[in-house]
């Protein structure tokens, strides 16, 4: 090597570690102990309350329960709906994949266990009913990376989430399709659990949970938390599995593949982490990739723990950001992915304020005809105004960005009042109803 590039090498080493050290410094991690999290004002963010409260209406539509957005660690969004609380339990579903993806990560690491090793060599022969030989080609590697070959579609009454040797079902050699399998997926935790001789649940907490603060419990395979317990997850894997001054993970060659497309078949998946801004994409029990991606409304570097019935814990390093969602299912239920995703990313773009009007541009808009019979047309509308429509009770009749589409004949004829929202600039119009 060159005297030249051996000084590049250098400078570039240095400006690495300069910015690794100043994301360190700017990240909050709140204590492990208690209910004190540090949070940062929506307006620092240049977020309109008034686009706040839509993106509730549309949680509260959809079915959510608990809502947590964290910008550099810091909470900007919590809101719970219904009955839910910051205390209440919920279940994760398949995202827990994800946080057993990290567990596989520390189990290496602590040398319990190899990607490579054949699931056979650490729970023993017979855990399907493919053929021996075949069974001994399934590796941990596989298990994570949704590449047993085992059948995702066995008959009935076997589920995609059935452990029982009769449901395993050999379909191809490990290795040689991609297939979303809950059943083979659950084996990883036994195998987890038996090299480290120790429940599943005490060895989350021995080597994660009690380290951030991250309370829960694993049930059937399915892991159950407080809302606030999935946003210190998520925190943790943005930070790339460092915790403050603890290195949860330090093998930092199974982070960038945990994160990273893992085999050729589903671009859009990692070590049971989904992935974003890929080529294409394969969705579970459909055997083929299809030319889109993930969310295109969401960040292209985002990555995430997806679970039915929309359980959803997004992280995206390019913002810092860290979203989660968990509740019932927001439309038809669905195995992990499903178009709420990007439903709900199209709400969280329209956060932020328009940036560039100027104090009196929303003073130019104005409504016609007043008085009014059947539909509403705005006059210089201000791209991204949210318009709430009400009557003379204060009672909301209508709240969206598309007011002009709406038919608003069958109202009672009398005095309405339409708030224009743009930027920070409210404008209020009364109107008449004939």
């Amino acid at each position: 090597m060159n005297q030249k590039n051996y000084f590049k090498k250098i400078i570039l080493l240095g400006l690495i570690l300069i910015s690794v050290s100043s994301v360190s410094q700017t990240t909050y991690f709140p204590p492990t102990t208690g209910t004190v999290w540090d949070t940062i004002s929506p307006s620092r963010l240049n977020w309109c309350p008034q686009r706040i409260d839509s993106l509730y209406s549309f949680l509260q539509k959809t079915n959510t329960k608990g809502f947590i957005v964290l910008k550099d660690g810091k909470i900007v969004l919590e809101k719970y709906f219904g009955t839910f609380t910051a205390d209440s339990f919920y279940y994760w579903a398949s995202a827990g994949k994800s946080l057993t993806a990290t567990l596989t990560g520390i189990a290496q690491e602590k040398g319990l266990l190899k990607l490579s090793d054949t699931v056979s060599n650490i729970i023993g022969n017979g855990w399907t009913s493919a053929p021996i030989a075949k069974e001994r080609l399934i590796t941990v590697r596989n298990l994570v990376t949704m590449t047993s070959g085992l059948d995702d579609s066995p008959p009935t009454p076997c589920t995609n989430e059935d452990t029982t040797t009769g449901c395993l079902l050999y379909l191809k050699d490990a290795g040689t399709r991609w297939a979303y399998h809950t059943g083979a997926y659950r084996l990883t935790e036994k195998v987890i659990a038996t090299a480290a001789g120790s429940n599943y649940t005490a060895f989350t907490k021995s080597v994660l949970g009690n380290k951030i603060g991250m309370g829960g419990l694993w049930i059937n395979s399915v892991y159950y938390s407080k809302t606030r317990d999935a946003a210190r997850f998520g925190l943790l894997t943005l930070n790339h599995e460092i915790w403050g001054t603890d290195t949860i993970l330090r093998d930092t060659a199974y982070y960038r593949s945990m994160t990273s497309t893992s085999q050729s078949y589903n671009l859009s998946y990692g070590y049971l982490w989904w992935l974003n801004g890929k080529s294409s994409l394969m969705l579970p029990g459909i055997p083929v990739a299809i030319n889109t991606s993930l969310a295109a409304n969401a960040p292209s570097d985002m990555f995430c723990a997806l679970g039915k019935n929309d359980q959803k814990i997004y992280v995206i390093p390019s913002t810092r950001m860290v979203v989660v969602r968990l509740g019932e299912a927001a439309g038809a239920t669905q195995q992990a992915i499903s178009a709420y995703d990007n439903d709900l990313w199209a709400q969280i773009k329209l956060l932020p304020c328009a940036n560039g009007i100027s104090e009196s541009a929303i003073q130019k808009t104005t409504v016609y005809p007043n008085p009014f019979t059947k539909n509403i047309k705005i006059h210089n509308a201000l791209v991204g105004s949210l318009y709430y429509l009400t009557n003379s009770n204060g009672t909301l009749i209508y709240e969206g960005t598309e007011i002009e589409k709406g038919n608003f004949s069958a109202l009672p004829s009398g005095i309405y009042f339409l708030k224009i929202c743009s930027n920070k600039e409210v404008k209020m119009i009364k109107l008449v109803k004939q």
